[in-house]
């Protein structure tokens, strides 16, 4: 049985903004880091750097397609929800928007700096996977 989320937010709830997110992201960030470390001390830098893709892509995946929270995200209390239904997404969705974000990142950031001009917040992950970041309580 897959975890549900308490109550589906309204598509039309606030949009998170660019400082809580990059600070979820960060905390992410800093999980992810610390896992790497570790497999770069016990395996060598190169098989930890696959790894901790691997691991990353698997992370996020799973936490925004279960309770469409990181622990990053929880901190900040904020969730990603699915643009029509405000509930949580598919873990193949989840997976596409990790993907995204890798593109994202690659394209000197401009896919996450999006938020900042886009009427919704929406980064470009966001607008692949159809969703939003919402601040919860």
């Amino acid at each position: 049985m897959e975890p549900t989320l308490t109550a589906p937010i309204t598509v039309t709830s606030a949009r998170s903004g660019f400082w809580r997110r990059f600070g979820g992201a960060l905390i992410d960030g800093l999980v992810i880091g610390v896992v790497r470390i570790i497999l770069a001390l016990i395996l060598g830098s190169n098989a930890a750097g696959g790894l901790a893709l691997i691991g990353s892509a698997a992370y996020f995946t799973y936490f925004h397609g279960t309770t469409g929270q990181t622990p990053g995200n929880a901190a900040l209390s904020i969730r990603i929800v699915d643009t029509e239904t405000g509930g949580r997404i598919s873990y193949g969705r989840a997976f596409g928007r990790w993907a995204m974000s890798i593109v994202s990142a690659l394209a000197f950031l401009i896919g996450y700096l999006w938020m900042i001009w886009d009427a919704e917040k929406q980064t470009w992950q966001d607008k692949v996977a159809r969703t939003y970041v919402v601040p919860v309580s």
